[in-house]
């Protein structure tokens, strides 16, 4: 018996309230960002993997947990697999017509994920952030904001280990008059601009906010920016990478080179 994963707890908030649609939401941001292992019908070979598929009454499927334990215990014999995240599997199931079988009979979040849902998800996901484009007069302490999206960004920004040094919640004046919110990210590393942008726009999403709600913006440490920041913004600190590893990635770990589907 395996102890109970984020998405157990997601999926039992989404059960307990079905007419909620931000539980719903949530729970798909969980299976977005989750690591789920996929059941093979061989050994992966390089890129290309072949997704064991179940035809049942509802359609066709492939199954995947969120835990290694957890297919162990459905196959009942040692079976391929390869590890990538919800969101990357949604991206290769989308326009497939098949869905995905989650925890089947090992856990309490067991389900079946039509087709359908898969490619909202991918879609929902494939929404552009909006990056802060007008001088900015006055940084001031954030007012208003829900609490829920204050915790989604907290979850959010707790995956992007190593993208930035930190990043800071504040209200804004522009010079125009207009007021708005901004998450201001320091010391962002090179290239990571966009993840951490597209992080945020998830964020706002699975909250059931608008887009434009929140402002993203990047800023260099030694700026005067970045000292505004730190003073009246409420402060969010990213995860440092560990050492890092040498070791070879698994296929689909990579969003940007989906495995192969044979």
């Amino acid at each position: 018996m395996t102890d109970a994963t984020a998405l157990d707890a997601a999926h039992a908030t989404m059960q307990a309230a079905p007419e909620d649609d931000a539980a719903r939401l949530r729970f798909f941001e969980r299976l977005a960002d989750s690591e789920l292992f996929l059941m093979l019908s061989e050994e992966a070979k390089d890129e290309n993997i072949s997704p064991e598929l179940f035809d049942v009454a509802d359609g066709r499927f492939v199954l995947a947990f969120d835990l290694e334990e957890r297919l162990a215990e459905f196959a009942g014999r040692p079976v391929p697999y390869v590890a990538l995240s919800g969101r990357v599997l949604a991206g290769m199931l989308s326009g497939q017509g098949v869905g995905l079988g989650l925890n089947l009979e090992t856990a309490p979040s067991s389900m079946l994920i039509p087709s359908k849902a898969l490619g909202w998800l991918t879609n929902t996901l494939q929404h552009g952030p909006r990056e802060v484009r007008q001088r900015l007069a006055e940084f001031h302490p954030p007012t208003g904001l829900p609490d829920s999206l204050l915790t989604a960004l907290d979850a959010k920004l707790a995956t992007a280990a190593g993208l930035a040094a930190a990043a800071f919640l504040v209200g804004t004046k522009a010079d125009d008059g207009g007021r708005g919110h901004l998450l201001g990210f320091v010391s962002a590393a090179e290239g990571a601009q966009p993840a951490l942008a597209r992080a945020v726009s998830e964020a706002l999403t699975f909250s059931g906010i608008e887009a434009g709600a929140l402002d993203v913006g990047f800023f260099d440490p030694d700026e005067p920016a970045a000292a505004a920041l730190s003073k009246v913004g409420l402060r969010f600190d990213l995860p440092q990478p560990q050492a890092p590893r040498m070791e070879r990635a698994a296929p689909g770990s990579d969003p940007e080179r989906p495995p192969i589907l044979k």
